[in-house]
């Protein structure tokens, strides 16, 4: 069986490693001067897997050991953790009503530069909105959810192992 430290690295490294591939999409579509449907998926390649590798990890081996690890930096890193997935779900309900707008205005594979998207629906405003405070929360929610992970990985697994 493996040793719950070993797990422990393997878990943070791929948590870790989820960082760039959000700092990559992000840099990637707020460069696009268009967002096609082209731009869009590559965007959400890098974006899915970074939340692949922080959300398995979550699921399959943190949130079963949650009750048997209760305390006070637990506490904080559960609470940060779903801060930033709930700070998620709001970018979701900006991102996907942005989404179904664009398509029906075919703006993914036949964009026009001249069209304002604030001018597609009168609660665009908002949907942007939405998406721009959701996907900031999650990436500051997320850094302060890893810190204290890697605190609490340090204190268990390194400096009292």
């Amino acid at each position: 069986m493996v040793s719950d430290a070993i797990v422990a690295t393997v878990v943070a490294l791929a948590v870790t490693a989820s960082f760039p591939f959000y700092l990559y999409g992000a840099w990637y579509i707020l460069n696009q001067e268009t967002v096609t449907w082209g731009v869009l998926t590559h965007h959400l390649k890098f974006i899915a897997v970074g939340l692949a590798l922080t959300t398995i990890p979550v699921v399959t081996w943190m949130a079963p050991r949650f009750l048997s690890q209760i305390g006070g930096l637990t506490a904080v890193h559960v609470f940060l953790g779903l801060q930033a997935y709930a700070m998620l779900l709001l970018a979701l309900t900006g991102i996907v009503r942005i989404f179904q707008v664009k398509h029906q205005h075919d703006l993914y594979h036949d964009p026009d530069d001249d069209v304002d998207i604030g001018d597609l629906h009168e609660n665009m405003g908002a949907w942007r909105s939405r998406l721009r405070i959701g996907v900031v929360g999650y990436v500051f929610f997320w850094v302060l959810a890893w810190i204290i992970g890697m605190v609490r990985y340090l204190v268990e697994y390194v400096l009292y192992a």
